[in-house]
Parts: structure tokens; C-alpha cells; sequence
């Protein structure tokens, strides 16, 4: 079964050789086909509560990420961290952060993620997180962005009829890589196709798989 082909896959990446093309195959079809069960499930919501799914459906995908990477033997959590904020090596007060994706090695922290189903609003504070946090706390912890997809439905003017839209915004992506900071890692799950052929966003993006297989245990070293 699909299901134990999976879970084989998770529990034995490390293992795995990087050119399995089929293991990576599992790995971003699984993940993919997992939340967008989720999805199609909350949606069954009356409409009223579309924000409460929304909310619902990011969390269970924050939440089925960190249970993946505990599985593989990561120290995985999410939470606070308190930024000690320094004025002439004395400490003035805190600042607090609330994160989705925190992975420690023996105690410390080596990784700070986002988990999102969509890039769409969220671009922005993600590469701003990681600037001011390595401002205030003078390290260059990575941070990474894992997202589900970035589409969204789009109604058109016959009734009952829908197309999708992109909601990536590939100006600011580009400004905020080029002129802020780039982040040490971005995945999708299904892949935009314009992230393929475009050679900026092509160096910068990839599929979620590369994650587990390619770059978690260099992240974490």
C-alpha cells in the first residue's frame, strides 16, 4: 500500500540513496494528497466558518510537518523564543517570537521554519522574522519556509464555475532575496511551474522533498 510505502520512506530517509526518484515521488505526493484531504474535509464547513477551516487547516499542516520530521528522530517543536534584546552588552528587555518550525540538536537551536499552506500575505514577515532576528541576536541561525501550494480559488462569472489563481508574489520574493536576506531554504509541495523555469526562483525554490532528503541533516549539523 501507498500508505506503508510512506511511512517507510519517512522512517528511513536518512538511509535513502538522494537519487531514489520513486521515494522522492512518495514523499511529496503523500505530504500533498494528506493535507489536501484535510482541506477538502474542513470544507465541508458551513460557510460562515470558512476562517475557522482556514485556521484549522494551517495548524494540522504545522502539525503533520513536526510529527514527519519527529518520526525521522528530529528534535522538532514549535513556540516562543525570547530574543534577549543587548545595548552595550547589557540586557535591556526581550522580544518574543512565536514560530512554527523550531529544530534543536542536543539543546540548541539549529533551524527556525514557517509552515504554511500558502505564501499568499505571509512572504513578507518571513524574511522579515529572519532579519530581525539575526540582527538582535548577532547569529545566522537558517530559517527555511515550507508551503503546501500557492493557489487559490477563483470564481468566474458563470455560476458554480471556478479557476485557480497564483498567489505568489515573485517582485517581492526576488526583493526581499536580493536586498534583505535570502533564506536557507524554500519547498513547496506542489511546486508553481514558473518556479521551474524562472532561473532566480529556480535557484532559490524547490520541492518539498529536497527538504528531507537533500538539506534537513546539513541544516542541523
Amino acid at each position: 500500500m501507498i500508505s506503508d510505502h510512506f511511512l517507510n520512506v519517512v522512517l528511513n530517509v536518512k538511509d535513502i540513496s538522494l537519487h531514489d526518484e520513486n521515494s522522492r515521488t512518495i514523499i511529496r505526493n503523500s505530504i500533498y494528497t494528506i493535507q489536501q484531504s484535510i482541506g477538502a474535509t474542513l470544507d465541508a464547513l458551513p460557510s460562515g466558518n470558512s476562517n475557522t477551516a482556514r485556521k484549522i487547516n494551517g495548524d494540522l499542516f504545522e502539525r503533520l510537518i513536526r510529527l514527519l520530521l519527529t518520526e525521522i528522530g528530529i528534535d522538532c517543536r514549535s513556540g516562543v523564543i525570547n530574543v534577549p534584546v543587548r545595548i552595550n552588552e547589557n540586557e535591556q528587555f526581550t522580544m518574543s517570537y512565536q514560530h512554527d518550525l523550531l529544530l534543536y540538536q542536543e539543546n540548541t537551536l539549529k533551524v527556525i521554519g514557517s509552515v504554511k499552506t500558502s505564501s499568499k500575505d505571509r512572504i513578507d514577515k518571513i524574511f522579515l522574522d529572519k532579519f530581525l532576528y539575526s540582527r538582535l541576536t548577532e547569529t545566522a541561525t537558517p530559517h527555511i519556509a515550507i508551503f503546501l501550494n500557492d493557489v487559490q480559488r477563483k470564481k468566474t462569472r458563470k455560476e458554480n464555475n471556478y479557476r485557480i489563481n497564483s498567489t505568489f508574489l515573485p517582485g517581492h520574493f526576488k526583493g526581499y532575496t536580493l536586498k534583505l536576506n535570502p533564506l536557507e531554504g524554500i519547498y513547496y509541495c506542489d511546486i508553481r511551474p514558473d518556479m521551474k523555469t524562472d532561473v532566480f526562483m529556480k535557484s532559490h525554490i524547490r520541492t518539498i522533498d529536497c527538504f528531507f532528503f537533500d538539506d534537513l541533516m546539513k541544516l542541523i549539523e
